[in-house]
């Protein structure tokens, strides 16, 4: 297959390369990498640090990330990442599922002096016919569903003055909306897979074997051959 070299490709660069990771030369790179397709744009991104609160931002979560490399949880992430960037308020924008989660998640960032806000998805209780869900494409037909309200769980956690918002089980597409809606800084806690225990990336560790379902017809195409190093490269 040709490769096109009109949009970045990162997922294609060889693990025998990885020039940025490395701190080498871009020209090093395959002829997709970003540096070569749009050096503009990753100008313009690098220009963004020099804004003080993007600087701020972005130095306190890489000190936490050293910090608790491979020791802290996630949870534990986002508490020393909000303390270091002096939140007071956090929100917490759970799925109606994941309300027992919620409850400690609550206790857990109350005993570290927080306030926190929750909102689960069903609150406004909206019929999903009133969107123009059909009862036969309701997950119960027959009965009431409300509709997920990530516009709302947004809405109210921008009213009450919330600094960081953690997502929570949030259905894919649900959450889209929250990130949309949402004024403050947000994070996700849990990524929701009801099939996969809310673990979705062991659907790609397994993706060649017992999920291999995930394929479409097109599998070939989309596992392009890795270019060899030093050929096929954008001048």
């Amino acid at each position: 297959m040709s490769i096109k070299y009109e949009d970045p490709a990162c997922a294609y660069c060889p693990p025998t390369l990885r020039a940025c990771r490395k701190g080498e030369s871009a020209a090093r790179g395959p002829g997709f990498c970003p540096a070569k397709v749009d050096p503009q744009a990753l100008a313009d991104a690098r220009a963004r640090y020099e804004e003080p609160d993007t600087c701020k931002l972005s130095r306190e979560a890489a000190v936490v990330e050293s910090e608790g490399y491979c020791r802290w949880t996630r949870v534990e992430e986002i508490v020393q990442f909000a303390k270091r960037m002096g939140f007071r308020k956090i929100g917490i924008a759970n799925c109606i599922s994941f309300v027992d989660h919620a409850h400690v998640l609550t206790g857990i960032l109350e005993s570290h002096g927080f306030d926190v806000v929750s909102v689960a998805c069903k609150t406004g209780n909206i019929p999903k016919e009133e969107i123009g869900v059909a009862d036969h494409e309701k997950i119960r037909p027959g009965e009431f569903e409300p509709l997920c309200n990530p516009v709302a769980q947004a809405e109210l956690l921008n009213a009450h003055g919330c600094e960081l918002n953690v997502v929570m089980g949030l259905c894919v597409g649900h959450d889209s909306l929250f990130f949309r809606h949402a004024k403050a800084l947000t994070t996700v806690l849990v990524a929701k897979d009801r099939v996969l225990g809310h673990n979705p990336v062991a659907a790609l560790n397994l993706a060649d074997t017992y999920y291999s379902r995930l394929w479409g017809p097109l599998k070939a195409e989309g596992r392009r051959k890795l270019p060899v190093v030093g050929r096929q490269q954008k001048p």
